[in-house]
C-alpha cells in the first residue's frame, strides 16, 4: 500500500508587533497619533492614554532601551505593513536560469531549433545556461565539448555576458550566459 505525503505549504514569517496588554515592558517611550514624543512612562499609564483617545499602544521599537511605542490604530497599522511586504514581492523579480541541452552528435536542423529557444528566452532577460552531456568515449575529448558550446555561444546573434565560462560538472559540460541590457 502507497503512503500518500501531504507537503505543507511554505509559511512566511510576518514581523509582528506587540500592542496594548502584550508589551512586557514596565516602562516605555510615547509618541503620540501627530508623531511628537510625549516621553517616558509605565507600559499601563501609556495603554490608558491610547484608549481613552480611542487608540492602541503599539510597539514600534522593541529592541530600544526602554522599548519605544507609538499611539496609532493597530489595525491600519497591520494592513499598512502587508502592503508594503506585498510590495516588495512584487518588485523583487527573480530570474529564471532556462537551460539549453547540446549534444556532441547534434544535427544542424536541432542545433538551429536550440538557437531559436536562445533567443526567445534572452529576449525575455532570462539567464540561458547552455549544457553537453557527454557519453561513453566523448569523456575523453571534453576539448571537442568545449569547442563545440563555444561555436553555439558565438553563433547566437543577441548581445550577451558570460556569467560563468565553460565548466565541467560530472558528465557535463555547461556555460551560463546572460543578455546585456540586464
Amino acid at each position: 500500500m502507497r503512503k500518500s505525503y501531504k507537503f505543507k505549504k511554505r509559511i512566511t514569517q510576518q514581523k509582528s508587533f506587540f500592542y496594548n496588554f502584550q508589551i512586557r515592558a514596565p516602562r516605555v517611550q510615547v509618541i503620540d497619533e501627530a508623531g511628537v514624543h510625549v516621553g517616558e512612562m509605565d507600559t499601563k499609564e501609556a495603554i490608558k492614554i491610547a484608549q481613552e483617545r480611542g487608540f492602541d499602544l503599539v510597539e514600534v521599537s522593541p529592541v530600544a532601551k526602554p522599548p519605544v511605542t507609538k499611539i496609532m490604530d493597530y489595525g491600519s497599522f497591520k494592513y499598512q505593513k502587508e502592503k508594503e511586504l506585498k510590495k516588495q514581492k512584487a518588485q523583487s523579480k527573480s530570474l529564471d536560469v532556462k537551460s539549453i541541452r547540446l549534444s556532441m552528435k547534434i544535427g544542424e536542423h536541432d542545433k538551429e531549433t536550440r538557437h531559436k529557444q536562445a533567443h526567445k528566452f534572452l529576449e525575455k532577460g532570462h539567464k540561458i545556461k547552455v549544457e553537453l552531456i557527454l557519453r561513453g568515449r566523448e569523456m575523453k575529448h571534453q576539448d571537442l565539448g568545449r569547442e563545440k558550446i563555444r561555436e553555439f555561444v558565438a553563433e547566437i546573434k543577441i548581445p550577451t555576458t558570460v556569467e560563468q565560462d565553460v565548466t565541467k560538472q560530472g558528465n557535463k559540460l555547461f556555460i551560463i550566459l546572460i543578455p546585456e541590457n540586464k
